[in-house]
């Protein structure tokens, strides 16, 4: 998942554009970039891989100068793209996942559009929305298109000389959230680079809307939508802890998973809880809360130089910063019965072979997994995440069940069925653990506080919001 932070201010904006777009480290993996306009465009564009946001372009922005700028950390594509087009020359940033970008590329060339940012034989989606845009009419009535044409999720921001047009997309997957303080409008992907670089939360921007925000003033350029489906997995994982969406901060709904996680386990004794970091501490102490057990930490992660092992693209990657980032603590492992909270299990092999392993090897006594999500069943639709079904845990265990690949998984998804139980205790072995228990999807619908069909939970349950049919 990428993210991006864009800022309009009275005086020079680069201070306040580099960190708040760091605020977004957590999100993305491969590239940053920074674009500002002052007496013209300046574009920076960094690989951020092997190495931090703040090392690459600290030297950058202390040489940039501008009112205006947009930034990203984006999980794929090279960004921000530069274009000179016939609403005048611009620079854009994008987050989402276009299912259909095979087929528009395809419309664009027989249209007679190129493409000059191609890696590995495809086309930068970044670019691609950039170029659907300028199908328009007029600016508006380009996104409005653009829009109209994919399928899957875009939230960009597009900087101008009027200013950044923020648009959210239309199923309201992605969130944007716009601030204020006396000197500038800011938008953001996480509410969390907020509260240090001194806004104040003054809109959520609605799914499909987009707002124009210039040094004085944020103006609604288009609607927003009536259906609204936010990424349940938000809360649950990828953001960032003190960052809110829709109003709901992400701590207090994992203290929530947590606690309902403990709830239920009542035929359990344990000696210690605890989280993997980053992502399960919270969970973790939502289950001590409600347990009265008492929160550990046998696992401690290496920070900072160590991002997060599910986003990057590679096996091999996720792997090595799996085995390298946690060091286990033995005294606190050694005979003890450990509660693991985990975010959720993806693929299983890392909690399996550098988690759930270290904790044996250490001399753990009994370790209960428990994951604050249900299985998950169905690669996202809407971000750059897990793309095969096939490399999930749970689709991994109903093939070893049934013999072959179903297409039809309600009863393994349905947690009262036998086939659910059969599913849960072949992970069980899998891993290795003593037991593991997953959350439902209506306990975390609850901890997370809206209404269930304003949640996008389609990696659950396979039902794809309605707003992007």
């Amino acid at each position: 998942m990428s993210g991006v932070f864009g800022v309009v201010s009275k005086n020079d904006c680069t201070e306040t554009l580099f960190y708040g777009t760091d605020y977004h480290s957590h999100l993305g993996t491969e590239f940053g970039g920074l674009a500002v306009l002052g007496d013209g465009f300046v574009r920076q564009i960094h690989n951020i891989s092997q190495s931090q946001f703040k090392s690459k372009f600290y030297e950058d922005f202390q040489q940039i100068q501008g009112n205006k700028g947009i930034g990203v950390i984006s999980d794929s594509d090279e960004q921000p793209i530069y274009l000179n087009s016939k609403f005048g020359p611009f620079c854009l940033v994008t987050c989402g996942f276009l299912e259909n970008s095979e087929e528009l590329a395809k419309m664009m060339f027989d249209k007679g559009h190129s493409f000059s940012e191609v890696s590995s034989g495809f086309v930068n989606t970044t670019e691609l929305i950039a170029k659907l845009i300028i199908l328009g009419d007029t600016l508006i009535d380009g996104i409005e298109k653009m829009f109209s044409y994919i399928e899957g999720s875009c939230s960009f921001l597009l900087l101008n000389h009027d200013g950044i047009y923020a648009g959210r997309d239309r199923c309201g997957y992605t969130p944007l959230v716009v601030g204020k303080r006396d000197d500038a409008f800011a938008v953001t992907s996480e509410t969390s680079a907020f509260p240090n670089t001194g806004f104040e939360v003054v809109k959520y921007i609605g799914p499909g809307e987009t707002v124009m925000i210039s040094e004085n003033e944020m103006v609604s350029r288009t609607p927003g939508r009536p259906v609204n489906q936010i990424c349940a997995f938000l809360w649950i994982y990828t953001g960032f802890p003190a960052s809110e969406y829709e109003g709901i901060n992400v701590e207090v709904v994992r203290e929530r998973c947590g606690r309902v996680l403990a709830s239920k386990d009542k035929d359990i004794d344990v000696d210690v809880v605890s989280g993997v970091p980053d992502s399960g501490l919270a969970h973790a102490i939502g289950y001590a809360m409600e347990s009265n057990k008492p929160y550990r930490r046998p696992l401690i992660k290496y920070t900072p130089g160590y991002g997060r092992s599910y986003t990057p693209p590679s096996q091999q990657t996720r792997d090595l910063i799996a085995r390298m980032k946690l060091i286990p603590i033995k005294e606190i492992i050694k005979d003890n019965r450990i509660v693991v909270c985990e975010d959720s299990i993806v693929r299983g092999t890392q909690l399996k072979n550098f988690t759930i392993n270290k904790l044996w090897d250490c001399g753990a006594k009994e370790i209960h997994v428990r994951p604050a999500c249900p299985p998950l069943m169905f690669p996202c639709k809407f971000n750059l995440s897990t793309r095969s079904i096939h490399e999930l845990a749970a689709r991994k265990a109903i093939k070893a069940i049934e013999g072959e690949n179903l297409e039809d998984v309600s009863e393994y998804i349905d947690p009262t069925t036998d086939k659910y139980k059969k599913m849960v205790d072949w992970i069980t072995q899998d891993l290795g653990v003593t037991t593991l228990r997953y959350q439902t999807v209506g306990d975390m619908v609850q901890a997370i506080g809206l209404p269930r069909e304003n949640l996008c939970l389609y990696c659950w349950t396979g039902d794809c919001p309605g707003a992007c049919h």
